[in-house]
């Protein structure tokens, strides 16, 4: 059965053009110098990407593949002004970025509940003849025709906002994690790779106070290479306050995986080492307190560390203390703000991104201006329109 979560789509998108000014000169009984009168052409309808709360994937436009705005409208005469096209809003979950499909260039992004970003303006309306009246010609005979629409083909990428982030390698415990903490209900299985598709849950904290978890695939060693599924989903770890490192209690070399974890962030983005990390030993209920005292020995001491066990939920307490001591540190509200303010995007690594595509299955060509919209785009090349009959 298809997902209903989809944080990528590809879509054609184009801006109304403006409208032809009018050409036209007034003839009425027992008025013959009439003069010109001809009105300006409508403003073309704009393209506008607006953030919705509501939304928390962009399955409503997986099919959506053309957005059009409204041309507007041409002038009449007696002075009459063309209908402005309706703009076209997008709307879309916080946190989308938008790129440029045939470069790849960063466009914009959508952060925030009721925030609005222009993507395509659309073309201005031509000015009549009646705007072109002067003393010495009181009557041209020429008027603008309206600015161009504008289009584009870009993709739109979905990047999860959420306060805390887990990492971890398959079979880490990172969905059991969740359903523990929170009402949301992941697939839990035993099995590597359960977890397909990114999923949130808010975990209650004292005094109705609450924090967003994000669980994120599982990542392998190379996931910023392309291997397994971290490719598609480490972007979801961007937008994270606090990035949570989950790796088993029974595994060989605890520090070890920590370190590949944290690799994998530095080579996919080295700015998501600036992150706040907690790291949380999981599975603990196979482990005797006497272990759990020898593994604290030989775990890094550059960050907090707390001993689980989802399922019986050993220590779950002390890791809501932890993740909320930390999500409210000075350090990381500054950091947040310095984030926010000064966020640079990465243009799309072309070399990657044919296959991106191709994954997603958002490779087809779906460009597309029919044969009237030809048409009307010669016709704004003439500057001189004939006189129209009263």
């Amino acid at each position: 059965m298809e997902s209903n979560f989809v944080d990528y789509v590809k879509i054609y998108c184009r801006s109304g053009k403006g409208g032809k000014g009018s050409m036209h000169l007034r003839h009425v009984k027992y008025n013959p110098n009439g003069g010109p009168d001809g009105g300006d052409g409508g403003k073309g309808g704009s393209v506008i990407l607006r953030g919705n709360h509501n939304y928390w994937t962009l399955l409503h436009l997986k099919y959506e593949r053309h957005i059009f705005a409204e041309h507007g409208g041409n002038g009449g005469k007696d002075k009459c002004h063309g209908t402005d096209g309706k703009d076209v809003y997008i709307d879309v979950p916080c946190g989308t970025v938008v790129y440029n499909a045939e470069t790849g260039k960063y466009v914009c992004d959508v952060t925030y509940d009721g925030q609005e970003v222009l993507l395509l303006k659309g073309g201005r309306g031509g000015l009549g003849n009646f705007q072109f009246r002067t003393a010495t010609n009181q009557a041209p005979r020429y008027a603008q025709p309206g600015e161009p629409m504008q289009e584009m083909t870009i993709i739109l990428e979905l990047k999860l906002l959420a306060d805390v982030g887990l990492v971890g390698f398959p079979n880490a415990g990172k969905s059991t994690l969740v359903s523990a903490l929170s009402n949301a209900r992941p697939k839990i299985a035993n099995y590597p790779f359960t977890t397909m598709e990114p999923s949130l849950g808010i975990v209650g904290y004292r005094d109705n106070k609450s924090f967003v978890m994000a669980d994120i695939p599982g990542i392998i060693e190379g996931a910023s290479e392309g291997k397994g599924l971290g490719l598609r989903f480490l972007r979801h770890i961007e937008r994270n306050s606090l990035l949570l490192f989950m790796v088993p209690g029974d595994t060989d070399d605890i520090k070890r995986e920590y370190e590949i974890l944290l690799n994998e962030l530095a080579q996919f983005n080295p700015e998501l080492l600036d992150k706040h990390r907690v790291l949380a030993v999981t599975k603990c209920d196979l482990l005797d307190d006497e272990l759990i005292e020898m593994l604290k020995e030989t775990l890094p001491g550059d960050l907090p560390v707390v001993f689980i066990s989802a399922v019986t939920g050993f220590g779950l307490e002390e890791l809501k203390d932890v993740l909320w001591r930390e999500l409210n540190a000075e350090s990381n509200k500054l950091a947040s703000v310095m984030t926010e303010d000064t966020l640079v995007h990465r243009d799309k690594d072309m070399s990657r991104f044919a296959q991106e595509l191709a994954d997603e299955g958002e490779d087809e060509d779906i460009e597309y201006v029919d044969d009237e919209d030809i048409e009307d785009i010669e016709d704004l090349e003439d500057f001189e329109y004939e006189e129209e009959e009263s």
